[in-house]
């Protein structure tokens, strides 16, 4: 009797289990309790795996929302224009752990993701002046309605669904390649009627290398032919770049050769290398500098043939860092200085001459610590703009609605958008003030001094008269 009732607890055990527990996940109380026990048990082993791994683990497991970007720039009449009509650089509700911790943002975005499957890429190969090939990959939309869509929902954008649409010039990772991060840029920009197109570095993403030559780090030469070409291509539209990641290198070292001479009306930089020789040197977390070596490593080893008797081949596949592997490519360790004298993204930053908008995370796992970052450049320059947050990892930004997509795509096209009717509204009034008597400009110029500065359309807020029509400085 015993056994036959022991028999019957136990059978109808598991059901009495299922049904307490029903009763109890109906109770508020109870479920918070076991979504808070289950996020500390994933954050407790999160952290463990971030120790085993190497990398930094999260500091504190807390449910507080993001400060959302803080804007550091020179006060000007761009910067305040901008926080005028460019709301997502100054309000982002940025994703909290799980979902935005660096280090899954950073390897959802450059390693894994669901690829944009309403995109195609039509390639070009660009033939350049000293025989080398580099690729160009346009963007097809094949959901027409998708762009239909996006233009009745009313977003502006410049000149979009026109003859002439703006055209997006897109460069990715110095080692090349076209991440699930640049991907999204691409459907987000073809759908709000951008012409995009991604410029990849020669010898990279399955393009043919025709010269025994590999691109230093900040040699801006390939990139200053595409610009020419899709120029010339696209005469009448607007023209702007957007960079990711270390290929912020070739876009800043461009716009600081061409100066005012540049055919980009405007362009941003994505979590930007913006001090490359800190960067080399830096301390990378292992496996992630294994994951960018060994990237590199694959490229090289497709023309070792080809490029042993002019590079030490051998020496960069058995290098362990990113310098060792920059050194033995282009440089001896004596002419390290010497080399970064001529590929530090900022070498001609005072010659830019065209809005930069730079996007930063605190918690890029695969940059230098945001205290290195150059903050006196963009509080001294009224080209440079720095958007910094406090979480975001490399090229992730991810929001806490995932159905609004990623912060960093919709900050660098409202840039791109204001910036450019920002511009054209300066030219405009130029021209105004050109065609203008000598007399009206003389009544109009003492009514500005009369005014507090704060109150001038044209002048800084610290009292600086700054005009932003380009000056061809070069």
């Amino acid at each position: 009797m015993e056994s036959y009732m022991l028999d019957c607890l136990l059978c109808l055990l598991p059901c009495s289990l299922f049904f307490l527990l029903s009763l109890g996940l109906r109770w508020p109380g109870l479920c918070s309790w076991i979504n808070a026990a289950v996020r500390a048990a994933g954050w407790k082993l999160w952290v463990t795996i971030c120790l085993i791994l190497e990398l930094k683990p999260p500091e504190t497991l807390s449910g507080q929302t993001s400060f959302g970007p803080r804007l550091i720039c020179k006060p000007s009449a761009l910067a305040r224009y901008l926080l005028q009509h460019c709301g997502s650089l100054t309000k982002a509700k940025l994703a909290d752990w799980p979902w935005g911790d660096p280090h899954l943002q950073t390897v959802s975005s450059q390693m894994y993701g669901e690829h944009a499957d309403s995109i195609q890429f039509t390639r070009e190969h660009l033939l350049l002046k000293d025989g080398g090939v580099v690729a160009l990959d346009w963007v097809t939309a094949k959901r027409r309605w998708e762009v239909k869509k996006e233009q009745q929902s009313g977003r502006k954008a410049i000149g979009c669904f026109t003859s002439t649409p703006p055209v997006l010039l897109l460069i990715p990772q110095s080692w090349g390649g076209t991440t699930p991060h640049l991907q999204r840029l691409c459907q987000q920009a073809a759908r709000q009627g951008f012409s995009v197109v991604v410029f990849h570095h020669r010898g990279t993403a399955r393009s043919p290398l025709t010269t025994a030559r590999i691109c230093e780090f900040g040699d801006p030469a390939d990139l200053e032919q595409a610009v020419v070409y899709v120029r010339s291509r696209h005469p009448s539209s607007v023209l702007v770049a957007v960079s990711e990641g270390s290929g912020s290198a070739v876009l800043l070292s461009y716009l600081g050769e061409r100066g005012s001479s540049t055919c980009l009306t405007a362009a941003a930089a994505i979590s930007p290398v913006l001090l490359g020789q800190l960067w080399f040197e830096s301390a990378m977390p292992p496996i992630y500098r294994w994951g960018v070596l060994f990237h590199r490593k694959m490229q090289l080893s497709r023309y070792v043939s080809s490029l042993r008797g002019i590079l030490d081949v051998d020496r960069a596949l058995r290098s362990s860092s990113l310098r060792d592997f920059e050194e033995a490519l282009f440089c001896s360790p004596t002419d390290w200085e010497s080399y970064w004298g001529r590929n530090e993204p900022l070498r001609d930053a005072d010659e830019v001459a065209v809005p930069v908008l730079c996007i930063c995370s605190s918690d890029d796992p695969l940059l230098p610590p945001a205290s290195t970052l150059p903050v006196s450049l963009f509080q001294s320059n009224p080209y440079f703009l720095l958007a910094l947050t406090d979480r975001g990892g490399h090229c992730g930004f991810a929001l806490d609605d995932e159905d609004e997509g990623i912060w960093s795509h919709i900050a660098v096209l409202e840039f791109l958008r204001v910036a450019s009717d920002f511009l054209k509204e300066a030219e405009r009034d130029w021209k105004s003030w050109r065609a203008m008597p000598r007399r009206r400009r003389g009544a109009m110029m003492k009514r500005s001094r009369a005014q507090p500065a704060g109150q001038s359309s044209v002048d800084d807020v610290d009292g600086e008269s700054f005009t932003w029509k380009r000056s061809f400085t070069r």
